[in-house]
Order: C-alpha cells, then structure tokens, then sequence
C-alpha cells in the first residue's frame, strides 16, 4: 500500500539560488549540505535549519504556491536564516534574482500514520 501523506500548510520568505559558486561552495558549488549532487532542471529547495525541525527534514515533498510540480528538500542554508527557503534556479542567476524574496505559501508533506485511520476516531 502506498503511503500517503498531510499536506501542512506554511508561510515562509522565499528566496531563490543558483549552483555556482559565490552562491554556494567555492570548492563543490554542486553539492548541497548533505552531499546530494544538484543540476539545473532538478525541482530541489534549501530550508532554514528552524524549518528542518518542524519536518522538512531532508527528501520531504514540497509544495510552491507560485510553482508547478513537487519540489525536494535537498540542502539547508545557512543557521542565520529563519523561516526561509531558497529555491533552486539551476545556474539562471538572472532568473534568481528577478524572483528577489518574497513571502509565499508552500505545503510540506508529512507521511500519514499507519495504523491511525482519522475517521476510525
């Protein structure tokens, strides 16, 4: 049986950022904090680490209101952003900073348990 999941609705600033390397490691601008390998056309995200300890922990499903599909979380920023996350744009840095900061709403996935069925309640 596939899982399935509750989707939890949040506000955050989003911001967005690209695989090069003043915006990332100088040394591997292409690997995200945990060691996942990033390329322009994934639909990937880096959370605040505050945002890691609500449950968008690493792999979670996100939802952009402003965008198409389900992104991954796949990297975190640095500790002092909170409430944050930066899209990823590929190496487009001009499309990064056309999207600038902005709050927006996203929705994360949180899996749904097992054995609890809500309506059993």
């Amino acid at each position: 049986m596939e899982p399935t999941y509750d989707w939890i609705p949040i506000q955050v600033t989003a911001t967005a950022y690209n695989s090069v390397p003043g915006q990332t490691s100088h040394e591997h601008p292409t690997i995200t904090a945990w060691g996942d390998s990033i390329k322009p056309g994934m639909k990937w995200i880096a959370v605040s680490r505050d945002l890691i300890r609500k449950g968008l922990k690493h792999n979670t499903m996100v939802k952009i209101d402003t965008f198409e599909g389900v992104y991954l979380v796949k990297d975190k920023m640095h500790p002092r952003w909170r409430n944050r996350i930066d899209i990823y744009m590929g190496e487009d840095i001009k499309k990064a900073k056309e999207w600038g900061r902005r709050k927006i709403q996203i929705q994360y996935a949180v899996k749904k348990k097992d054995s609890i069925n809500k309506n059993d309640q």
